[in-house]
């Protein structure tokens, strides 16, 4: 779940893969994927259980070999295992554990085998996160093996955390808490890349998103870029005559609610539609753009199922 970290290259991104494949028989799980990962930043990494997310982390981490293409941590080629897992703490999302060892016993062997711990922080996980140390770990629900990973992660200063859906089994105040640990390892100057398929925690958490479909990258982008590309809904109500939006560029689906209402969606820069709304006697207008959630089902064909 951790390795020991040492300075990195200031001029190496955290993460950098190109053209990585992985074909397992007839079957490619990854394919072609070419990513960069800055430093300090929390990178969202999106798809549905089968995208293939999973296998992108495994060869990012060096625990499968990739069919083509490389990878590297900090500069550091994932193929090198040994070397490129001293930058890193890695929750997956099947946590296990050593299940005749107490919880307290598993965080001490980890502190000591694993990158550098802050005990003090540790201490403050361990009292947030509301884990008992004093049980083995073969009694531990998914939940508290998660709680274990978690705390030992986020308490090392490891410069790289990889979590591979680490929320799962985690109940509302427990996210909460997780989402607090993202913010402050990000604070800290740490890079957190998270794979989930919880679209809300995506959206609140990271500074850039990739979309995975079918082991192909869709989109990688800034969550605000991401919201361009798609349209944005548009609702006024109006006293005089209806605002002429019949040739205003980036406006489509123009739909009359009755009442002096209308509703438009709107696609691109907003200036042409607004210009166009100043012109008329608009009393209010609403706006409501896109969920992250709509963005990636628009991107499987799913939206309007």
């Amino acid at each position: 779940m951790a390795a020991f970290a040492e300075p990195v290259r200031p001029s190496e991104p955290a993460i950098e893969a190109r053209g990585l494949t992985k074909r397992f028989g007839r079957t490619t799980a990854v394919a072609d994927l070419s990513l960069t990962v800055r430093r300090g930043e929390v990178f969202g990494f999106l798809g549905p259980n089968g995208a293939g997310k999973s296998t992108t982390i495994r060869l990012l981490l060096g625990l499968v070999r990739a069919s083509a293409g490389s990878a590297s941590l900090f500069g550091d080629d994932v193929r090198d295992v040994r070397r490129a897992h001293r930058h890193v703490a890695y929750v997956p999302a099947d946590v296990a554990l050593w299940p005749s060892l107490t919880g307290a016993e598993i965080l001490h062997l980890l502190a000591r085998t694993g990158s550098e711990v802050d005990l003090a922080y540790r201490e403050v996980l361990i009292d947030r996160f509301a884990l008992d140390l004093d049980r083995a770990a073969a009694t531990y629900s998914t939940g508290n093996r998660q709680k274990v990973a978690l705390v030992a992660a986020f308490a090392t200063r490891a410069p790289l955390l990889i979590l591979d859906e680490p929320t799962s089994g985690l109940d509302p105040l427990m996210d909460r808490e997780f989402r607090r640990c993202v913010v402050e390892a990000r604070d800290r100057g740490q890079t957190v890349f998270l794979s989930s398929h919880l679209l809300d925690e995506v959206e609140a958490l990271c500074d850039r998103v990739a979309i995975l479909r079918s082991g192909r990258l869709a989109e990688v982008a800034r969550i605000a870029e991401l919201r361009r590309l798609r349209r944005t809904e548009v609702e006024v109500s109006f006293t005089g005559d209806p605002p002429d939006l019949a040739r205003t560029p980036g406006v489509l689906d123009t739909e009359d609610l009755g009442g002096s209402r209308l509703r438009f969606t709107m696609s691109g820069p907003a200036g042409p539609a607004l210009r166009a709304l100043a012109a008329a006697e608009v009393e209010t207008i609403e706006v409501r753009e896109p969920t992250l959630e709509e963005i990636f089902l628009d991107y499987y064909g799913e939206r309007d199922r």
